[in-house]
């Protein structure tokens, strides 16, 4: 974004974990630089990058301005909004039961809706980019059945639906959204903030 930022964030644009993150410093307004790891090349799974930056060998890594190092993507954006708490928008609320029953929808996010959107892509997308074939439709089908029966103010709870909830509906799911009114009208609203533009921009 900028050749003069501090702040390192090494992944890919195309990467949900990664934009995941993108999406928060846009929210926070803050100055970064993309590196994109050559994950084609299997950078991510030498012994540098492993040693270096991310033992697990998985992106996004973050280093912050002062030298911070910090990997794993929601960890990444709380982290980003603690440090960052003056600037832009606040992803965290401060009253302590807003925090609460943030951390609640963030645990609703994490459990009930990335593990079966994430499954559906890996499915539809992945697994034939990866040379392992046909989506299996019944895996599909399951993984849908679950997500539909998981599903007021913007936090990071919101922003860690953007990244898988997209690639529903690029495959043609958007009709979890659609079909139902609330769920849709809230959709409509984060997919039209600027940090998710910015975002898809970057693709």
């Amino acid at each position: 974004m900028d050749n003069k930022a501090q702040i390192i964030l090494y992944g890919l644009a195309m990467s949900t974990c990664t934009q995941r993150v993108i999406a928060t410093l846009t929210e926070k307004q803050l100055n970064f630089k993309l590196v994109s790891v050559d994950f084609a090349g299997g950078e991510h799974k030498t012994a540098k990058y492993m040693e270096e930056k991310q033992p697990f060998g998985v992106i996004p890594v973050l280093i912050d301005e002062d030298g911070f190092k910090i990997y794993e993507s929601r960890a990444i954006c709380r982290y980003l909004e603690l440090k960052y708490k003056g600037k832009g928008t606040e992803l965290i609320p401060k009253d302590i039961k807003a925090q609460g029953l943030f951390e609640q929808a963030a645990s609703i996010e994490t459990s009930y809706f990335d593990p079966y959107a994430s499954g559906i892509v890996v499915e539809r997308v992945f697994k034939k980019m990866k040379g392992q074939g046909e989506a299996d439709e019944a895996k599909v089908a399951s993984l849908k059945a679950t997500l539909t029966a998981n599903l007021d103010n913007f936090t990071l709870a919101d922003l860690f639906h953007l990244p898988y909830g997209a690639w529903l509906v690029k495959l043609g799911e958007g009709h979890l959204f659609e079909s139902r009114p609330h769920v849709k009208q809230w959709w409509d609203k984060i997919t039209t903030r600027v940090s998710w533009k910015t975002v898809q921009a970057m693709q």
